[in-house]
């Protein structure tokens, strides 16, 4: 019996999981097409920067978690060594949002560019004494102009 019920709630998380996570890509891709307009350029030390009337510094941040089928399929593939591919999404959802993120607050200031924008990232959870579920937080910040 309890064998069924693990099972049942591995076939819950993975079909919940999965669902979620195509919805989020969904209204990702959306916002990216929405905020084509404003584009992101890095320079280098030597560059010059274009003229603006004014700067900000604006941040995205983010915090998005895995599900428990992930985490179980993941904790698999850590007994025997290999690359976590499984955590692939979750790296990429957070930093395309966290830049979502920052591009919209840029929009909203008037911004015309965000320059040199940066990512840091961060793992939460996955800890001895933890629960087993992991969150990372990724966090963008650049420098509007206008």
């Amino acid at each position: 019996m309890e064998l069924f019920i693990i099972l049942g709630l591995l076939c819950l998380g993975y079909f919940a999981g999965t669902y979620a996570e195509r919805q989020h890509y969904k209204s990702i891709r959306k916002r990216e097409r929405e905020t084509a307009s404003i584009s992101v350029v890095t320079f280098g030390a030597k560059q010059e920067i274009p003229d603006a009337k004014d700067a900000k510094l604006f941040v995205g941040n983010v915090v998005i978690s895995g599900d428990y089928f992930k985490m179980f399929i993941s904790s698999l593939v850590n007994l025997f060594g290999g690359e976590m591919t499984l955590y692939r999404s979750l790296l990429d959802r957070g930093r395309r949002e966290a830049l979502l993120r920052l591009k919209q607050e840029a929009i909203s200031w008037g911004g015309t560019k965000i320059l040199n924008v940066r990512f840091e990232t961060s793992r939460i959870g996955n800890q001895i004494g933890d629960d087993g579920l992991v969150s990372i937080e990724v966090i963008a910040y650049g420098t509007a102009i206008r």
